[in-house]
């Protein structure tokens, strides 16, 4: 497999409203969006979330002009991408890629799988008492199956939804920066992201230095705009659906 694009993302925690603005956010075109992800329904009734503790991510976003939904494994490994799966591919409306996850807490290996839908195309699948797995194409479904066999998709509830607001290519110094803040269950994030891809040029070394050093510029960037950065090890997805969880106990 070539050299893998690297998604880098810091989180932010204190006033998210204060952080984006000290960013530049409110300088850029704003997206709204509504988040849900798709959970083990017994799982989710014991505060519990196994779909993400497996690995696998559904996640569907529904927001004005397109829907879609992703089926991600995160973290994955080489071998486990199998078949067609073992390399990016793009056949609209579906596009699968794969690239590393980098945050302060480590690097992980990620593959999504992500299907463009008609605005309002997937409303009814978020709705309570529907099955969210009924949204997937036959290549997703086939993506999941192939790649993350162990992992049920039968009896799945829509946990969400977390109303997103996302500003893209916000500068800060050298660097094209993504804002997304989310919101949902009494929690607030702000996380900031930078994708490096690999140049044509690039060896494994090289492109992995100028990565770590675009990573330290993007922290340092958040730091000296007075934005503090998160020392929470955990993912934004699992703190916001282990509260989601938490709160559909019962």
């Amino acid at each position: 497999m070539d050299l893998l694009p690297v998604e880098i993302k810091v989180n932010v925690e204190g006033d998210v409203g204060a952080a984006l603005s000290a960013l530049g956010g409110s300088r850029g075109a704003m997206t709204t969006r509504r988040i849900w992800f798709a959970e083990d329904r017994d799982g989710v009734a014991e505060g519990r979330v196994p779909l993400l503790d497996g690995g696998v991510i559904v996640r569907f976003r529904i927001h004005g002009d397109q829907d879609d939904l992703t089926a991600k494994l995160r973290p994955s490994t080489r071998e486990q991408l199998v078949g067609r799966f073992s390399g990016p591919f793009d056949v609209q409306p579906v596009t699968y890629k794969i690239e590393e996850d980098w945050s302060p807490s480590g690097r992980v290996l990620a593959a999504s799988l992500v299907r463009s839908h008609p605005p309002g195309a997937l409303a009814d699948a978020v709705e309570p008492g529907a099955d969210p797995a009924a949204s997937m194409d036959a290549v997703q479904e086939q993506f999941l199956h192939a790649c993350a066999p162990a992992v049920p998709l039968d009896g799945l509830v829509a946990l969400g939804p977390i109303f997103s607001m996302k500003v893209d290519d916000v500068r800060l110094d050298d660097l094209d920066v993504n804002l997304e803040a989310w919101s949902a269950a009494g929690l607030d994030f702000l996380e900031a992201s930078i994708r490096v891809k690999p140049k044509e040029e690039d060896d494994q070394e090289e492109f992995i230095a100028r990565a770590e050093r675009m990573q330290r510029e993007l922290e340092d960037a958040v730091r000296e705009r007075g934005v503090v950065l998160s020392a929470h090890p955990e993912s934004k997805t699992r703190r916001v659906l282990t509260a989601l969880s938490e709160a559909g106990r019962g």
